[in-house]
Order: C-alpha cells, then structure tokens, then sequence
C-alpha cells in the first residue's frame, strides 16, 4: 500500500508550501531506537521508527541526510539524501563508520538500485570562504534539493537544521546510527567522497589520499611539509595556513 502512495505521490506536482512539522527546539518523533548486547556493551542498531513515526503522523515522504568529510585537510564536503521504501530496506544498514570498506561497497550498491538517492558537495573553496560547517549544510541543502521530488520531511544528522533546507527538517543526535534513512546516506556520502579521493590521490600521488581520504593523519602532515599545498588543501584548517604563513 505503501508503495503505491509513494508512486503517486513522486507522480503528483508539488503545491503549495508545506508547513514545518519540525523544529530545532521540538522535534516530534518518539526517541526509539533498538539494541543489541547488554549493559555497558549495548550498540545502537538504527531502525525504521522515525521514519515511521513521521508517515503515521501524515509526512508523505521522508528523506535521511548525512555528511562526510568535515575533518580532512583536503578535498570537498559531501552530502546524500536518501528516500528508502519501507518494504524494500536494503539489508546490512548501519553507520557507515561502523561497516568495513567491502560490506560499506556492497550496501552502497543495494541503496543505489533500491532508493531514491541524491549526492552533492561543497567546494574546497567553499569550504575555505564560508567555513566547513556552513560548507557541510549547504552540501545537505544541494543533497536534498537534488531529489526527484522534494520530500515533506528531512531527517537530518546531527544537531542543527541546515539554515535554507528545501523543506522542514529535524535533527537527530547520532543518527546515523538510529535511523536506516540516515545510515543509508552516511553510506551513500561516505563511498562517493572516498572515490572523489582516490581519484584526486592519484593527479597528486604522495600524500596518501588513497587511504587516508584527507585527513590529517602523520603521513599526510608530512607530506604537507615535503611537497606542499595543493588546489584541494582546505587554507582555512589550521595545519594547511600554518604551512603556508610559514612559507611566507
């Protein structure tokens, strides 16, 4: 049943404007989550209840937005959106830090044939101009927007609403880790931003961007301090203008 209210309502024009079910301060969806183990060693499986939730109270589609990259020292932010079907959730969903490069591949290939996804990225430069957390939402922001069709609801990562989200958002603490739509685009972030970089380590091989992705591990750092900035070094992080004031 499910399935064909979605086919008709991804077939229906968008009208009007849709009131915000959410806000910052007062978000709606029961705080449910499932568990595995016990006691200290408990985990948090992420599940399907917000999504839930949301459609009981009428949001006819609900997308999950999440983010990679907000650490590394080099290369874009990235975002995905992702609308999964409810009666077709690909299996092994889970925080994509939580899955191992080969299981997070294969997820990533049932989510693309299953689901409605979007992807998007904010630039280097953008990051360098407006800040990395600014540069993070309007990633989520161009994510959500690239969607077939605007979904009524955003479940967001984290703690704060992207300011121009395309439509009402609520923000989960962890939930990449408790909602599969939002696990599902940690994943579908994740694999797209790590292929941008193994594509990008090998026009500037010797800094390790195959493996480590941007991030400032020693290698890196080192690398920074033998061969130098490159086009897609974030000036704004500090390991990145120390070496540049020091060139100076």
């Amino acid at each position: 049943m499910y399935v064909q209210y979605l086919v008709s309502y991804l077939s229906a024009p968008i009208s009007g404007s849709l009131e915000p079910h959410v806000s910052a301060n007062k978000p709606f969806a029961v705080e449910a989550m499932r568990r595995v183990g016990s006691g200290a060693g408990m985990k948090t499986v992420p599940d399907f209840s917000f999504e839930s939730d949301a459609l009981g109270k009428g949001v006819p589609l609900v997308c999950g937005v999440d983010e990679a990259g907000r650490g590394p020292l080099a290369g874009p932010v990235s975002a995905a959106a992702v609308v999964l079907n409810p009666q077709d959730i690909p299996e092994g969903l889970n925080d994509s830090k939580a899955l191992s490069h080969k299981r997070r591949e294969a997820v990533y290939a049932q989510i693309m044939e299953r689901a409605f996804v979007s992807y998007a990225e904010s630039s280097v430069e953008e990051i360098d101009d407006i800040n990395i957390l600014r540069a993070s939402h309007l990633a989520m922001e161009r994510a959500v927007a690239g969607l077939a069709t605007l979904p009524a609801l955003a479940l967001i990562d984290g703690n704060m609403i992207p300011q121009n989200l395309p439509c009402p958002g609520q923000a989960i603490v962890k939930g990449d880790a408790r909602s599969l739509s939002i696990a599902a685009a940690s994943i579908v972030a994740k694999v797209r931003r790590d292929r941008v970089m193994l594509d990008l380590a090998q026009q500037h091989p010797g800094y390790g961007w195959e493996t480590n992705k941007g991030y400032p591990s020693k290698s890196h750092i080192s690398s920074l301090q033998n061969l130098g900035v490159t086009p897609h070094h974030r000036r704004s992080f500090r390991p990145v203008y120390q070496i540049l004031w020091q060139e100076k």
